[in-house]
């Protein structure tokens, strides 16, 4: 099947969407409190099934292997972490290398954090 021809904001969202739950997928499996963008996509690139599916976001964009991975890496992978209820950004890692984007530092939000900003904390009293 023919993919339609996307202009550059489309093809981004398009990927985005494309990798969303393979993201997701990764971070309900990150155990610890922080980590980089760069670790991020490493994990991501650990398992292959994972690995498959951030090949086929590269080949989507469709300009290179380096044109690409600065969009994946640095547009596309950083927008669906912007997105998730699951992590917050922390800020630039300053230090570490990254050669196709600004590395950035999340931090991943407790459980009891994601339900308290949506107003459905388990924990909280029941004054009902």
């Amino acid at each position: 099947m023919q993919e339609p021809a996307l202009d550059r904001p489309d093809r981004v969202d398009a990927i985005i969407a494309f990798l969303t739950p393979t993201i997701e997928d990764v971070l309900n499996r990150i155990e610890g409190d922080e980590f980089t963008t760069p670790e991020f996509i490493a994990l991501l690139q650990s398992d292959p099934a994972m690995n498959a599916v951030y090949e086929e976001a590269l080949r989507r964009w469709g300009e290179g292997e380096r044109y690409a991975k600065m969009v994946v890496h640095g547009q596309v992978i950083p927008g669906i972490l912007r997105r998730s209820d699951l992590v917050e950004w922390r800020g630039f890692a300053h230090g570490v290398e990254d050669p196709f984007a600004v590395p950035a530092l999340w931090r991943m939000v407790p459980p009891r954090e994601r339900h308290a900003a949506l107003g459905d904390d388990p924990g909280a009293p029941n004054f009902g």
